[in-house]
């Protein structure tokens, strides 16, 4: 065991096993990638602040998603970066349970706030003439509110009941600091731990992906019975995006959950963790953009004054 290891304060991070010659490529392509997620989440966030015309709840609540991408990034990323080049990976106790709260502040934020602006958008499209009345600024700030408490209060408990345990092994067998990876170290019964976090998985994907059932079922409902094409476009432009965005969010958690959960190789496990971040983070500001009407309008216009 190497002696930074042996006083328990330093942990090691298992390498992603590349071939010397891939190494540069790959710190290359992740440098690329996360300057991308930062300028465009941040452009979409300053767009927003700035125009008056899209500080409207819809816009606003994006602007969480995308602050909660430029946090979950940078939590990894500049990490994974310079691990890349180090021929030895080590990060302190502390700073691995920092990494792993806000790694878990970060899928389960993605959550709630998906969760919430499909309320907007249920709202907007079943009770147009009411929306302006229910969707006040003081509404926009108890749904931000709950889109973050829920998760630093049920990602506390996760923690917390990790950090408690006395650890025998100094080896982190992933690309960064989560909580199975944290739990993993100790020699400890784990069980209540394993409990923890299976019914923190199944309200957490369970209350999602039911409400936003039930969210989109009232939507086309809806649409199906006032059989207004103007009403139909509007939910098909708005819900597009919200659709795809929960998708691509859904389809690289579960990968995560399930490389974790079940024996697969271990630079799958990396990769599909690297993933979760790093996809949707991508992808939210371009599809929202795209499948956003007002939003794409205004990003237009704003490429069109700068090449001018």
């Amino acid at each position: 065991m190497d002696n930074r290891t042996e006083d328990g304060n330093m942990l090691q991070i298992e390498d992603f096993a590349l071939a010397p010659q891939y190494i540069y490529p790959v710190f290359f392509i992740l440098l690329f990638t996360y300057l991308i997620i930062m300028i465009t989440n941040t452009g979409v966030m300053v767009l927003i602040a700035t125009e008056r015309s899209l500080q409207q709840p819809m816009y606003l609540l994006f602007c969480n998603l995308s602050f909660n991408d430029i946090m979950g990034n940078t939590n990894i990323l500049p990490k994974i970066m310079s691990h890349l080049l180090l021929s030895e990976r080590y990060i302190t106790y502390a700073e691995c349970v920092i990494q792993a709260f806000c790694s878990h502040i970060y899928g389960t934020a993605a959550h709630t706030i998906l969760m919430v602006m499909a309320f907007d958008r249920y709202v907007a499209i079943c009770n147009p003439l009411r929306y302006s009345s229910i969707m006040t600024t003081s509404m926009v700030l108890k749904l931000s509110a709950y889109a973050w408490g829920v998760p630093l209060v049920m990602v506390s408990v996760l923690l917390g009941l990790t950090i408690r345990l006395t650890r025998c092994r100094s080896v982190i067998v992933n690309a960064y600091c989560d909580n199975a990876s944290l739990f993993k170290l100790s020699c400890e019964d784990v069980s209540i731990n394993n409990i923890y976090g299976l019914i923190f998985t199944a309200l957490l994907f369970g209350s999602s992906m039911g409400s936003i059932a039930i969210t989109y079922f009232r939507i086309v409902t809806v649409c199906l019975t006032k059989k207004s094409k103007e009403l139909n476009s509007k939910a098909l432009q708005t819900c597009a995006s919200h659709v795809a965005l929960y998708m691509i969010m859904l389809w690289t958690g579960f990968s995560t959950i399930i490389t974790h959960r079940f024996q697969m190789s271990s630079v799958f496990r990396k990769l599909a963790s690297v993933l979760f971040h790093v996809v949707p983070a991508y992808l939210n500001p371009i599809i929202y953009a795209v499948h956003t009407k007002e939003l794409k309008s205004k990003i237009i216009q704003l490429f069109c004054s700068v090449c001018k």
